[in-house]
Order: C-alpha cells, then sequence, then structure tokens
C-alpha cells in the first residue's frame, strides 16, 4: 500500500490553503472529520496529510455545504 504523504510544509504551498489553516484544521481534526477521514499521519511529532485521503474530505465538506 503506497500513500502519497506530504509534510504540512510541502502541501501547503500546492494547495488553497494557508500552512496555518492547515495547522488550524489538524488542531481541530477530531471535531471537523479529518480525523475520520483518515487524512492525517502522526509519526512522533511530525504530521503528514495524505494528500488523496485530504481530497476526499474536502469533496466531502463542499458537498454537505451545498446541502
Amino acid at each position: 500500500m503506497k500513500r502519497n504523504l506530504q509534510s504540512v510544509a510541502t502541501f501547503a504551498p500546492n494547495s488553497p490553503f494557508s500552512e496555518n489553516q492547515l495547522r488550524w484544521m489538524i488542531f481541530n481534526a477530531s471535531t471537523n472529520g479529518l480525523r475520520e477521514a483518515n487524512a492525517l499521519v502522526r509519526v512522533r511529532r511530525r504530521v503528514y496529510i495524505d494528500v488523496d485521503a485530504f481530497d476526499v474530505w474536502i469533496e466531502s465538506q463542499n458537498a454537505q455545504a451545498a446541502a
């Protein structure tokens, strides 16, 4: 199983979100559904974003807002 993992600092420049916005989302992952989407991987103190799972989570957020 190969996952597309990126650090927050690497992911931020290629996304519409700033690094601070991403860190806020990660901080609130247990309440915003990001943890349940399995979009985060924690290795010791580092947090990596699973790019594919994050994209699915963003699309689900967009679908909820449209409903």
